[in-house]
Parts: structure tokens; C-alpha cells; sequence
């Protein structure tokens, strides 16, 4: 078992990405985006002083988290947009000895009904993508995300059925916010424990995020491990104990807002950084309570 993280969320730049890992005394990384751009879009300049400078530090970048196929995607763009970000992300975790890869399943078409999504295509396409990843040696792994597997777990069990090599990383917070689509409309939120009660065979990386979504505001409010909706130490205690999980925790706290009373603000950087650190913290004492320490 290890502990990992999006350090992006503490940090935009790799300088402060690594300091944050440091300051919990880890020793990987889930690399997302550096400077606002995702790992597989700077510049390889850019790129090779990152991976310098992880390197010097002793960190590993565990998984990449990669915008492959995800929500900002639509399933219409043309396919050649998605080849050009594996081909350009291969040589990259090549360089990082880095082996999963976080991928999605497109955005799902808003407008059209759960029976009216490509999802032909979607297959298509991401049996291609997999299957390029596992020759080189990486194992893509989808997130239940704003995405077409997102839309509820039978999505997800559909899109391991019918893409060969395809694994799971299992975000305890998304379902908190995202629609179920298996249910009829209005539809209500997903419930994590039942999301990941119906997809756990599957699952080989776990993504930490937490909180709980307001009805009347229509927003998520997130939170520390533990303190949401989204069931973590449930969760992680049914890998732990039950499954004998002993792969990544992936911290992912989306923390960005300062909540006091009504009021929000966006959070400083210092303030950022801090939020991550203790994230983490947290999430360690939840473990530590699980192991009975």
C-alpha cells in the first residue's frame, strides 16, 4: 500500500508539487498538470526539467493523470486528438517509469438520453487506446467521472465488458455529484458505496475525495476524508480488510474554497498547499484506524 496524490491541487508548479509530497514524508506522485497544463501537452523542454527535478527528489510518479477522453472531450471530436495524446504520452511515462494511467470514457452527450450515447464508438475507441497503453507496458485505468462510464455503475461494468484489458480507479467523492443515469429523471445523485459495491472486482487504484452536495445551491461542497458523503473509510476499510488491497491512495481534495458560515472565498496559494498537506494527514489516520494503530 502506498500514498499518492494530484500535488497539482497544492501547487501549480513542480517545485511546489514536490515540496508538498516532501512535507508529508511520500514518496509518489499522481502527475496531472504542471503550470495549468497537463503533463502531456507542455513543452518537452518543459517536460524534461520536470522529470529532472523529480528525479533529484526521489519521487515516482506512480500514475499519470492524463486528460485522455475525459469530460472537456466530446465523443464527435475527431478520434486523431485523442491518438495524438497517447502517442505524445507513451514516451513521456516511458521516461517516468511510471505504469498506470488514469483515462475516461468522453463526455456524455447531455442532450440525448442514457440509450443515446455512441457508446459503440466509445468502445471503440477506448479498445484502441488500451490496447496501445498495454503494449508498451502501462495499464490504463478508468475513473468514474463526468464521463459516459460516470453515468452509473452499470455504465462503468458495460465499458469493462466490452473494452478488453480496461481496469478501474475508483473516485469515492464523483458519485457525491454526479447524476445517476440508471434512474429515472430528475435524476439523483449517485451513492458511492452502492457505485463501488457493483464495480470492486475491477478496481486496482482508488482515487481520495470527499464531500457533500447541496441541494438547493446545486454545488458540491468538498471536504476532508471522512467528513462527506462519499463513504471513504467504508470504503478503503472493505479494500483493506476484506479485499486485501495494497495498492494506491490517491489524494484528490478539490479544497479550493474557504467556506466560514455563508461565505466562500478562493483559497491562497499558502492556503492551498496547507489544505493538501493536511488532506493527506487525515487520510493517514483514517488508515491508521482501519489497522487498529
Amino acid at each position: 500500500m502506498y500514498f499518492t496524490g494530484f500535488a497539482d491541487e497544492a501547487a501549480p508548479d513542480i517545485d511546489g508539487q514536490i515540496r508538498a509530497i516532501q512535507e508529508l514524508g511520500w514518496n509518489q506522485i499522481e502527475s496531472r498538470s504542471i503550470d495549468g497544463k497537463n503533463l502531456h501537452d507542455i513543452p518537452e523542454d518543459k517536460f524534461n526539467e520536470v522529470a529532472d527535478k523529480l528525479d533529484a527528489a526521489g519521487i515516482h510518479v506512480n500514475c499519470f493523470g492524463s486528460a485522455i477522453g475525459n469530460w472537456g472531450h466530446p465523443i464527435t471530436d475527431p478520434f486523431e486528438i485523442t491518438l495524438e495524446e497517447v502517442k505524445r504520452a507513451i514516451p513521456r511515462m516511458h521516461r517516468l517509469d511510471s505504469h498506470l494511467i488514469r483515462i475516461m470514457s468522453y463526455k456524455p452527450i447531455l442532450e440525448n438520453g442514457p440509450q443515446d450515447q455512441m457508446k459503440e464508438e466509445r468502445f471503440r475507441r477506448l479498445s484502441i487506446i488500451t490496447k496501445m497503453f498495454l503494449d508498451e507496458g502501462i495499464q490504463p485505468v478508468h475513473e468514474n467521472c463526468t464521463n459516459y462510464g460516470g453515468l452509473g455503475w452499470p455504465f462503468t461494468i458495460e465499458l469493462v465488458e466490452n473494452v478488453p484489458g480496461l481496469k478501474l480507479v475508483f473516485d469515492t467523492g464523483n458519485p457525491v455529484f454526479d447524476d445517476d443515469w440508471t434512474k429515472p429523471k430528475p435524476y439523483p445523485k449517485e451513492d458511492s458505496w452502492e457505485f463501488y459495491e457493483n464495480v470492486k472486482e475491477h478496481v486496482v487504484y482508488v482515487h481520495i475525495k470527499d464531500g457533500h452536495f447541496d441541494k438547493e445551491l446545486s454545488k458540491m461542497k468538498f471536504t476532508y476524508p471522512g467528513e462527506g458523503d462519499g463513504y471513504v473509510e467504508k470504503i478503503v476499510r472493505d479494500l483493506i480488510v476484506n479485499r486485501g488491497y495494497d495498492g494506491g491512495f490517491s489524494m484528490e481534495p478539490h479544497m479550493g474554497m474557504i467556506y466560514h458560515e455563508q461565505d466562500a472565498r478562493q483559497a491562497s496559494p499558502e492556503e492551498k498547499f496547507q489544505i493538501f498537506v493536511e488532506y493527506g494527514r487525515r487520510f493517514e489516520a483514517i488508515i491508521r484506524k482501519i489497522k487498529g494503530e
